[in-house]
């Protein structure tokens, strides 16, 4: 079955790799766009099968574009297509009406498989935030606020990365260990430097051993 997708994400570059990508696999983007309320007009006037939305655009920003979507009474399936791993955005998204959270390093034929599904009524959420999903499908919204450390905004891989890097662990290591591309462990390596404030990977692992950080999600588990 041929998809019909809306892509808006104002990346230009991004936007034409992904058409050719998606074309490749026989998912036709009937429109690809770089501004909100262009890609809202195109979706009333070409009910698309999904519409791929990025999370952050100047001016109206993907979630935005989503709640205007859904105000104006459209119900095709829209996934988020983002570099947030954020749990925030992902809960914020799907409140707002998203039935997918996808992740920019997923691999297209991932990504091909994610929208057939979000197109058959599933809710697709990228694997790293399957728990978030959990929470939030069990109505446990408002969590008691956790205790803050600097860990705290790290997503379970980047958690299970973390360790591995205070082992020592190379990101050649760290791919064979975990399943995954060397080119996926440097996005997560990229994210835990900047989500703890540190410039280096040893930096990380030494305030890694120094909290004295464990596998707290395994353990608690």
């Amino acid at each position: 079955m041929s998809l019909r997708v809306i892509l808006i994400d104002d990346h230009t570059l991004f936007r034409v790799g992904l058409q050719g990508l998606l074309a490749h696999r026989g998912i036709e983007v009937v429109a690809a766009v770089g501004d909100g309320q262009e890609g809202i007009a195109l979706a009333e006037q070409l009910q698309p099968d999904v519409i791929l939305l990025d999370m952050r655009m100047p001016g109206l920003d993907g979630i935005g574009v989503l709640r205007q979507l859904r105000q104006s009474g459209l119900e095709m399936p829209i996934a988020m297509l983002t570099t947030s791993s954020n749990e925030q955005d992902l809960v914020e998204a799907l409140r707002s009406g998203a039935q997918g959270y996808l992740i920019k390093d997923m691999e297209p034929d991932e990504l091909v498989v994610a929208l057939r599904d979000i197109v058959a009524g599933k809710t697709v959420v990228a694997p790293d935030l399957a728990p978030v999903l959990a929470r939030v499908v069990q109505g446990d919204t408002a969590p008691e606020e956790p205790q803050q450390t600097p860990f705290s905004e790290l997503t379970p891989r980047e958690h299970e990365i973390l360790l591995l890097l205070a082992e020592g662990q190379s990101n050649k290591a760290i791919a064979r260990n975990l399943g995954i591309s060397d080119g996926t462990v440097k996005l997560h390596v990229k994210a835990i430097l900047r989500k703890l404030g540190v410039h280096s990977r040893v930096e990380a692992a030494v305030l890694a051993v120094e909290q004295g950080l464990r596998a707290s999600a395994q353990d608690e588990a």
